[in-house]
């Protein structure tokens, strides 16, 4: 396989993780984290906080990633060429906010395409540029 597919694969899979994580917190069809803690009850509670507690690391990394790689205005613009494309998809009838719930599903895709993105940002930089990144020296040794 191509280095040029591997590096998609790569932020593909990224991408893709911090989608889900974001979907496992919260998503419309109520099968969440959320939705299984609410309304609060110690029924299960210890595997309630496992699960809380395996969602805090996983957001504990995708936030320490994500502002260490493309910081605040990176995200911003992120989340500005996301709410583009979805603005361009409205006008276009791809897309309808008349739809249930239709909002809710485009931040949450955009949040965790912004923490992918942010994940994968030393990826894309090194595709774009050519430039190694420090944590890719044991690659080139």
């Amino acid at each position: 396989m191509a280095r040029t597919e591997k590096a998609l694969t790569g932020v593909g899979i990224r991408v893709a993780a911090s989608i889900v994580i974001v979907l496992l917190t919260y998503n419309p069809l109520e099968t969440s984290y959320f939705h299984w803690i609410w309304p609060l009850s110690t029924e299960g509670l210890a595997l309630k906080v496992l699960g809380g507690l395996v969602l805090a690391i996983a957001y504990v990394v995708l936030l320490r990633a994500t502002f260490f790689s493309i910081g605040a205005v990176g995200i911003g613009l992120v989340a500005a060429l996301i709410g583009a494309i979805v603005w361009v998809m409205i006008e276009y009838g791809v897309l309808s906010l008349k739809t249930s719930g239709v909002l809710e599903w485009i931040i949450l895709i955009g949040i965790g395409v912004i923490l992918g993105v942010g994940l994968s940002w030393a990826l894309i930089r090194r595709r774009l540029s050519g430039q190694v990144s420090v944590d890719d020296v044991e690659e080139m040794q």
